[in-house]
Formats: C-alpha cells, sequence, structure tokens
C-alpha cells in the first residue's frame, strides 16, 4: 500500500489555456455506443454538427470538422488554398504564430514573418504597408492568429481585413481561432475572412480531437488551383460527404456527440453572454496580476485577451519552479512559457466552462503559491478580482 500514490481531495484546478475542464454534460453526451458511421442515425447527428458549427463560427458556409488536433487544421487550410512556392505574410504574435510560420516552409510554401516582441496582437498598419508593397500580389494569403495562447494577446480580425481592402489587394485571409473560438467574439462572413482555423478543446469545451476549417467561396475558388498534395485534408472529398451528412472516412463520432451538445450548450448561455464572462474573467485576472505587483506579459490594453493571461516572472525567479510549487501545494495546473519567454513567464487560462468561483479559487492558489515560491510580490490579488467580479456583470 505505501506504494500507491496519495489520493488527493477534491477537484483538480485546471487552469491552462487549454485543453480545458469538460462539462460533466458533455462527457455525458459523449457516453453513447459508437454509431455505424454510414447509417442514417449517424446521417441526423452528421447534419446536426455540419449546420451547428456554422453559428459559433457565425458564417452561411461550409465547415470541415476534421478528427485531428487544430494543427491538422493548419495544415488543411495551407494545403487547400494554397500551391508550393506561393507566398504568405503572417504576424509574429508568439509561439502559435511561429508554429504556423513554421509549417508553412515544410508545406514548400515562402512564409515572410512580420517581426514582433511577442507582446502584442498583429499590427494592421504593418500588414496593410507590407501589401501596398506587393504590386504584383505576389503575396497569396495573409495568415494571423486571432488569440496567440502563448502570450495573452488577442488580434483584430476586422482591422485585418480592412487593412488588406484599403491595400486593394487580393490575398486570401487565414485566422487561428483555436484558443479563441467560443470564447472571444469572431465573425467569419462579416470580417471577410477566407478560412477559419479552429480546434475543439478550449471555448468549446470537448477533448482535444476535433478540427475545422470554415471556407469561403473564394478560398474554395482557390483551392480548385491549388497545386498541394492532400487526400486526408482534401476539402473537396470531405464537402463531397458532407452534403449527405456523411464523411469520407471514419470520423470521431462519440466526439461528434460533444460537439452536438457543446453548440447547444452555448446557445443556451447566449453567445454574447459567454463572450462578456470571458470578458469579464480577464479582467479580473488582470487586476489581480497589478495588485500583486507583477507584470502582463501583452503591454497594449488593446490587445488584452479574454482567454488567457500570460505573467511575467521577477528577474531570478524562474516560472517553472513556481508553477510546481504550486501544482504540489494545491493541485492547480498554470500554463508553461513557450520558448522564447520560457522559464520567465506562466499562464493562467480563464476560458471555458468556468465560473466567478472559479477564477477565484484560482487567483487563491496563484496568490498562495507565490508566497510558498519566494516570488516577490504583494498581498491583494485576490481582492481586487473579488471587488471587481462582486460588482456582478
Amino acid at each position: 500500500m505505501s506504494n500507491q500514490p496519495q489520493r488527493r481531495a477534491g477537484r483538480h484546478f485546471l487552469q491552462i489555456p487549454g485543453p480545458t475542464p469538460v462539462p460533466d454534460r458533455i462527457l455525458r453526451a459523449m457516453d453513447m455506443p459508437v454509431l455505424d458511421h454510414r447509417g442514417p442515425e449517424f446521417q441526423k447527428l452528421g447534419h446536426r454538427v455540419l449546420d451547428g458549427i456554422k453559428t459559433i463560427f457565425k458564417t452561411a458556409g461550409p465547415v470541415i470538422i476534421y478528427p485531428a488536433s487544430g494543427t491538422g487544421a493548419w495544415e488543411a487550410a495551407l494545403v487547400n488554398a494554397l500551391s508550393p512556392g506561393d507566398k504568405v505574410l503572417m504576424y509574429e504574435t508568439g509561439h502559435f504564430a511561429t508554429l504556423w510560420k513554421n509549417m508553412a516552409v515544410k508545406l514548400g510554401l515562402e512564409p515572410e514573418f512580420i517581426a514582433s516582441d511577442w507582446r502584442s496582437g498583429a499590427d494592421a498598419a504593418a500588414i496593410e504597408a507590407r501589401l501596398r508593397e506587393d504590386k504584383g500580389h505576389t503575396i497569396k494569403a495573409v495568415c494571423v492568429v486571432h488569440n496567440e495562447t502563448a502570450t495573452g494577446s488577442t488580434s483584430r480580425i476586422d482591422e485585418v481585413r480592412r487593412a488588406i481592402d484599403a491595400a486593394k489587394h487580393p490575398a486570401l485571409l487565414m485566422v487561428d481561432t483555436i484558443s479563441s473560438l467560443g470564447s472571444v467574439d469572431y465573425r467569419h462572413d462579416e470580417w471577410g475572412v477566407d478560412v477559419t482555423v479552429g480546434g475543439s478543446q478550449k471555448g468549446l469545451m470537448l477533448p482535444p480531437g476535433l478540427s475545422f476549417n470554415a471556407v469561403s467561396d473564394k478560398a474554395l475558388a482557390a483551392s480548385k488551383a491549388s497545386q498541394s498534395r492532400k487526400l486526408f485534408w482534401s476539402w473537396e472529398e470531405m464537402l463531397a460527404s458532407n452534403k449527405t451528412g456523411f464523411f469520407p472516412y471514419t470520423p470521431a463520432t462519440n466526439l461528434l456527440y460533444a460537439l452536438a451538445e457543446a453548440i447547444d450548450m452555448l446557445h443556451e448561455e447566449g453567445l454574447d453572454n459567454v463572450f462578456a464572462r470571458h470578458q469579464r474573467h480577464g479582467e479580473a485576472t488582470r487586476r489581480a496580476v497589478r495588485a500583486w505587483g507583477l507584470e502582463n506579459l501583452c503591454n497594449n490594453e488593446k490587445y488584452y485577451s479574454p482567454v488567457l493571461t500570460a505573467v511575467l516572472m521577477p528577474e531570478g525567479h524562474n516560472a517553472d519552479h513556481f508553477r510546481k510549487v504550486t501544482l504540489e501545494a494545491f493541485d492547480l495546473s498554470l500554463g508553461t512559457g513557450l520558448t522564447k519567454v520560457a522559464g520567465k513567464v506562466f499562464r493562467i487560462g480563464h476560458l471555458g466552462d468556468t465560473n466567478d468561483l472559479t477564477i477565484i479559487g484560482a487567483l487563491a492558489g496563484v496568490e498562495m503559491g507565490l508566497g510558498l515560491a519566494g516570488v516577490p510580490h504583494k498581498a491583494g490579488g485576490v481582492a481586487a478580482a473579488m471587488a471587481y467580479l462582486s460588482k456582478g456583470a
């Protein structure tokens, strides 16, 4: 018996920026016998999710659902709409924008990366200026991460769209919403996005395993000329089967049950209410950080993320040591710093199926953990968040 791990009472606080805790309703929805994915009952489910997910992206066009992580949806976007040798303009909002750029290189594309200090969102003016220089329209796509999960910055996609239009440039607009979909207001059609990439394990409140491409007519037209090799990722194959509610290969059937439930839950709360809740929790967290005397990695208020807050550690203190102390003492998981900010930043997730008391509990764990780890800070962060949240919505 002495070799068995000791049980920890109570719930684990999973406060990373995704995967997020899965609500009981979604767990119960998944707890179903596996369907015949060629049968009539699955066809009903297929139509339900393929139609329902459009309302979350706010599009009348098709949304393709892959049994994959968000990385798969990145690849699908690039290989369907573009060809090897195509130039793409990307903005360095952080770690995940960098990974998308690295993928483009491996796929034979020629990405141009607008550099940044990782402390803000994408600069629409810089994108416009570069597109105006591209007189021959050699740039075929502009790729932007809506919410940069590594840094806690949310870019203004409507401004990026206006920048492309102001430059009178025909480039496709591709947007990663993997950590923002279902958490931050997003409008695929209204903002003129051509390909939106999404994932299941964050604002949609599902386990990892589903990813999405919402696709405009312009992107579909571009895909007809694409010379990139693809089979599993092919929009053409998927859309042909999706018309009848089916998929060209075995889908993640039980995750589709979960997706149907998640769509219902988001609409029951109301998307605007969901977005407002995330904004409130983001503001409460930032007030706690300021009260502790610590610094938010995103230093431009315009781009503050409702999804997560990345906190800079004081000089000489390691974020991963603090995270380890906090996990062991309080069963609280916080996000690590990635690549350029490894060891310098910890991230507090405030997205998905969460409420005021969850946020206060997480912030209490952070404040106690700062003390245990010997990180210089002031008291009162939790009190500042409580004072804000107690005012109500």
